[in-house]
């Protein structure tokens, strides 16, 4: 698979460093904020930035991994939480609806499910198979889920969407997120697989067995993330990879959720290295492997608060945050309207207004 992916324009970031640096406020302020901005303007090509309209794609998938034990409720709770993302009840629906941010729910592969008004079907298969006793999927189907993403994300570029956030439900997917995270950093399963939805210690006994039979059995090869993806991921995590690409093909910024999405990031990093311009990190995962992933892209998460609820709510939760920043950066007093000479770079330890 190719991508035509541009790279960043660097006169947008200056032009948008310099905005930041004529802001009534200490040099480098607001941290991280203020570099991701920067980064957003050099995606765009503009350093005038909107992050508005906004959207959280939350694609939903069932792995066949679940038989082995591996999570504390059934895969029949992934239809029912795609029903009540649909239906605006999630806690990522109301966490979104104060971010002002629209929820769109994908079907990639939920197990049995019906269709459900609001909830967009792009079904691969009705869920994946199990990755201890083989393939997750086959390689056509890995290829056509990334496709689906990449679609999703240029059918949000039609709509105008300005941001994009990526969250994913599906029981079990923690467990193949470990697989696909091990497989792709050369660490081994005991140090990668996490809890996940609170599992007891005989249920992370069978999970961490469970990746390390899938990665046995399966031998991904980490040179290729479509063959780790088919081999011992999902189609939830193969889509999420797809939105990633997207949106750097059509330079939309989406921000990462958590470790589900944190792997699917790595998958499209490594399938095309640009596309980790378009890229943000938001939470740091509570899961083992999510400061593993994070580090591995050079990304640094701006909110450490413990989070793995999943659903895309650390993605929706740095919105506000976003928000903030920009309204400063668009909207805040100059040095020059306050009468106040502008700061200069000096080194050593940065000061204050007060």
């Amino acid at each position: 698979m190719k991508f035509s992916i541009a790279p960043p324009d660097g006169e947008a970031r200056a032009r948008a460093h310099a905005r930041w640096s004529s802001c009534a406020h200490p040099l480098g302020g607001l941290g991280m904020l203020e570099t991701i901005l920067e980064d957003i303007a050099a995606l765009t090509g503009s350093a005038s930035i909107s992050l508005t309209p906004r959207t959280l794609l939350v694609l939903c998938a069932d792995n066949g991994v679940t038989v082995r034990g591996v999570t504390q409720t059934g895969s029949e709770v992934t239809g029912i939480v795609a029903g009540g993302l649909a239906r605006g009840t999630t806690p990522a629906c109301r966490m979104a609806a104060l971010a002002g941010c629209r929820v769109v729910p994908v079907d990639m592969g939920i197990r049995d499910f019906e269709p459900v008004s609001g909830v967009l079907d792009r079904r691969i298969g009705n869920g994946t198979r199990d990755i201890t006793q083989g393939p997750a999927m086959t390689r056509a189907q890995a290829e056509q889920a990334i496709r689906t993403g990449i679609r999703l994300a240029e059918d949000e570029k039609v709509r105008g969407t300005r941001l994009l956030a990526v969250g994913e439900m599906g029981i079990g997917n923690t467990t193949t997120t470990s697989a696909v995270a091990a497989a792709l950093l050369g660490i081994p399963s005991d140090e990668i697989v996490g809890r996940g939805a609170g599992l007891s210690d005989e249920g992370l006994r069978r999970k961490r067995e469970a990746v390390a039979r899938a990665l046995q059995i399966n031998a991904p090869d980490p040179a290729d993330p479509i063959d780790v993806l088919s081999r011992v991921g999902g189609f939830d995590l193969a889509a999420m990879c797809g939105v990633f690409l997207g949106g750097a093909i059509c330079r939309i910024p989406v921000l990462i959720d958590g470790v589900v999405s944190a792997a699917a990031a790595l998958c499209a990093v490594r399938l095309a290295p640009s596309a980790g311009q378009a890229i943000i990190a938001t939470h740091l995962s509570a899961e083992p492997a999510g400061k593993m992933i994070l580090q591995a892209m050079g990304k640094r998460p701006f909110i450490t608060a413990d989070m793995r609820l999943g659903e895309g709510t650390g993605a929706v939760a740095a919105i506000p945050l976003l928000d903030m920043a920009r309204a400063v950066y668009e909207e805040g007093s100059s040095f020059e309207s306050c009468g106040i000479p502008a700061y200069r770079p000096l080194g050593g330890e940065s000061c204050s207004l007060s």
